[in-house]
């Protein structure tokens, strides 16, 4: 096999994809989600474009000289896009998935744990700020 440097950014992502997913499956039933049709409905919530996004977004202050290149190198990586979703978005998703699918190949799991005990709280995050939330509000702080 390749290294991950001469790999082409959509097959890391293609990696990072099945390993995220597989993340988030186990995630839900540890979670107690027994039902199928409840843990399809909860995993859209993780692995939808806008939310690998978000996830991004969250982790970009904490990532390495290398892997911000991965993330780069995924983002700009010439691939079609469903219509559902803006380019800028899916581009932000397939790097994330670019970043997991690096970590697996590296053996770097430490690393790729500590962005998925992440995902919880950018998930909580971008909720209140869908529902318009603020955290003062959350504490009973607003006015």
């Amino acid at each position: 096999m390749r290294s991950w440097q001469e790999m082409n950014p959509l097959t890391l992502a293609y990696l990072g994809d099945a390993v995220y997913e597989l993340w988030v499956r186990t995630h839900l039933l540890e979670l107690g989600h027994e039902k199928v049709k409840e843990l399809h409905k909860q995993a859209i919530r993780y692995v939808c474009a806008g939310t690998q996004a978000q996830i991004l977004h969250a982790l970009l202050p904490d990532l390495g000289d290398v892997e911000q290149q991965v993330v780069l190198r995924g983002r700009n990586a010439k691939g079609g896009y469903p219509k559902n979703v803006d380019v800028v978005t899916y581009r932000h998703a397939t790097a994330f998935e670019s970043l997991v699918g690096y970590w697996q190949l590296t053996g770097q799991v430490e690393r790729m744990h500590w962005a998925f005990r992440q995902v919880e709280g950018i998930l909580e995050e971008g909720l209140r700020k869908e529902i318009g939330i603020d955290d003062g509000e959350e504490r009973g702080l607003s006015k």
